[in-house]
């Protein structure tokens, strides 16, 4: 290339640099969504999810040790008061009752033989032929005699006792929840045989975290809770509070809540999983969508609007709570300002801002 043709093409980028640096720059003006803020109480929906639980349950076991023979109730059978539920092998306490009707008999023979001799001296005494000290020992004879054949009917009353406690029949109507023992085992006293629960009264149970416990402030019989079925959203019931646990899980650091329920449909069983809502008018909030915060240094703040000359300052807030669409603010805001919903991550300082549409209430 030729010196003058070098010249001729330096000489046109220099002019073509010149005239963009004397073009004036336009400060960029981005399209954001805003909304304008209202400060007002929001209903606090709050929900958890927990299982029915039957109000009253019983662990029933046997009041002796042995051999179960039998168990007649299955999980899920519905029995009546007084229906047997399982029976032990009863043979040793057959026997003990036996051995004391068997001492019942021979104390009273010998009761019978104190009686007689105890009236023979007594007869004796008044007539002169013996002495006080022989009528004396018959009396003692006599008192022991009577002490052994009450010694010997508590022995039977015991053994009877024994044996009926051989067999396990149901306290009241309910439902078998759960068994501990099958035929043939060898349980102790006390072992739970069956539970049996009351189907009449259900709890709803909840396990609430503590955080969320004191933000709800439940207490007993709070009656704001609405608890329904997970499986079928549209069948539920009301309840109370009746009980909240005054010590947290060790291992979930979680609190158990059992909520009462007034008439439950029968659909709602044992063992089915419900979710509960409790719903509390909470103090004055800014409701925001969750796409108009934006993190400062680690902190929650917000892009609003200054309508005079239609640039853009970041504000902080407290954000009172995190929801799953929503953003509850309850400081840092007052009513009637313009914040931005979207775009929040493209702007700066003092950025001016176009509403794409009229900043709705």
């Amino acid at each position: 290339m030729s010196r003058s043709r070098i010249l001729l093409a330096i000489s046109a980028l220099l002019a073509a640099t010149a005239c963009n640096e004397d073009k004036p720059k336009v400060a960029e003006v981005r399209p954001v969504r805003t909304l304008v803020v209202d400060v007002r109480p929001v209903e606090d929906a709050r929900r958890a999810v927990g299982e029915i639980r039957p109000r009253h349950e019983s662990d029933l076991g046997f009041r002796v040790a042995g051999k179960v023979l039998a168990r007649k109730a299955d999980v899920g059978v519905t029995v009546k008061k007084g229906d047997l539920l399982a029976r032990l092998d009863d043979q040793d306490h057959r026997n003990r009752l036996k051995s004391a009707q068997a001492d019942i008999v021979a104390a009273r023979a010998v009761l019978v033989e104190a009686q007689a001799a105890e009236s023979r001296l007594q007869q004796l005494l008044a007539s002169g032929a013996t002495t006080r000290a022989n009528h004396d020992v018959a009396q003692r004879n006599l008192r022991s005699a009577e002490a052994k054949l009450d010694a010997a009917q508590a022995a039977f009353d015991l053994a009877q006792d024994q044996l009926a406690y051989s067999e396990l029949h149901a306290e009241f109507d309910g439902i078998v929840t759960a068994v501990g023992a099958d035929m043939g085992q060898v349980v102790t006293v006390g072992q739970m045989i069956v539970r049996l629960a009351r189907p009449d009264e259900k709890d709803a149970v909840f396990a609430i975290a503590e955080a969320a416990l004191e933000e709800a402030q439940l207490a007993v019989g709070h009656r704001q809770m609405t608890v329904t079925l997970l499986s079928n959203p549209g069948l539920g019931a009301e309840g109370v509070v009746r009980e909240v646990s005054p010590a947290a899980d060790p291992a979930t650091r979680t609190h158990q809540v059992k909520v009462t329920l007034a008439n439950p449909p029968e659909q709602m069983r044992f063992g089915n999983s419900v979710a509960g809502r409790l719903r509390i008018t909470a103090e004055p909030v800014v409701v925001l969508p969750g796409s108009a915060l934006y993190d400062k240094a680690g902190k929650p703040a917000v892009w609003v609007v200054d309508p005079a000359d239609g640039s853009v300052v970041l504000k902080p807030v407290s954000v009172a709570r995190y929801e799953a669409d929503r953003v509850i603010v309850s400081e840092g805001l007052v009513k009637g300002e313009i914040v931005v919903t979207a775009g929040v991550n493209r702007l700066r300082e003092k950025q001016k801002v176009r509403l794409i549409e009229e900043a709705s209430r």
